[in-house]
């Protein structure tokens, strides 16, 4: 199947758009003196261009998809029965962001519900604009990436052994009573890096990085993810090994080392 002949093809031209309004407002706003940011009651820092991102797509979708539901990090959710909805991070990597680290993306996602409750999700876009590129996919039309203009089809790598295999996590913290199995997998690896949030698991769907792990995750971080590793080859699932970006955790692999790195996690 092709992206024109797909029927998610209207959605993840949609999915662009929304992509485009974003990374418009965030640039805007990134490395700005009067960036105003406050704390959540989660203890996690927000700022004026999160809000400000978050609104503008919420705004478009009531235009585009007003029968659509919306769940979006900053202002709630309206799922309640949808047969689909958008899960949107306005920004990924805020504490980056407010830094002046490019090391953020926009993250949108399209998620259908079956007859029988089962969620899948059918269009992820991942844009970090500082970076100057946007990974995309949607169901069975494979993953690609926008760097500087151009596009290409991207997908895993082959690599099945765990001492030939690159690591990516964010940092130690919250994995809890598997940080010993997990610190004893790195030291196994051939190479390990603290790279952290959307950007280790593209780097997996492209195949420049085997593994990345994170223990705590909420869904509007890796909707979006998941569909496009999963489409470039890889398997996305949490940490104890359910399927999806719905278990409070994420790790994507290339599927050759993914048992390997499950079993590590809970030996």
């Amino acid at each position: 199947m092709t992206a024109e002949n797909s029927p998610y093809s209207d959605d993840l031209a949609l999915a662009h758009l929304l992509a485009d309004l974003a990374d418009s407002i965030a640039l805007d706003r990134y490395q700005s003196l009067d960036l105003v940011v406050t704390t959540k009651p989660d203890n996690t820092p927000v700022t004026d261009a999160d809000r400000a991102v978050e609104t503008a797509i919420r705004e478009a979708l009531m235009t585009h998809r007003p029968s659509d539901g919306l769940l979006g990090e900053e202002f709630g959710s309206d799922i309640t029965g949808a047969k689909r909805y958008w899960v949107i991070d306005p920004i990924d990597g805020t504490k980056n962001f407010m830094r002046g680290v490019p090391t953020w993306a926009c993250l949108i996602a399209l998620v259908e519900v079956a007859a029988d409750g089962a969620q899948e999700v059918v269009v992820g876009i991942a844009s970090a604009p500082a970076l100057s590129r946007r990974w995309f996919a949607s169901k069975s039309c494979g993953s690609f990436v926008t760097f500087n203009g151009q596009t290409k089809k991207i997908s895993v790598s082959h690599v099945s052994a765990l001492a030939d295999a690159s690591i990516a996590y964010s940092d130690f913290i919250g994995f809890g009573e598997r940080l010993d199995s997990f610190q004893k997998m790195l030291g196994g690896a051939w190479r390990t890096r603290g790279m952290g949030d959307f950007w280790s698991h593209m780097l997996v769907a492209e195949g420049a990085v085997d593994v990345a792990v994170e223990p705590t995750l909420a869904l509007w971080d890796m909707a979006a993810l998941d569909i496009i590793v999963r489409e470039a080859g890889g398997i996305f699932t949490n940490t104890s090994g359910q399927s999806g970006p719905f278990g409070g955790s994420g790790v994507s692999s290339n599927g050759f080392l993914h048992n390997l790195v499950i079993n590590g996690l809970n030996p």
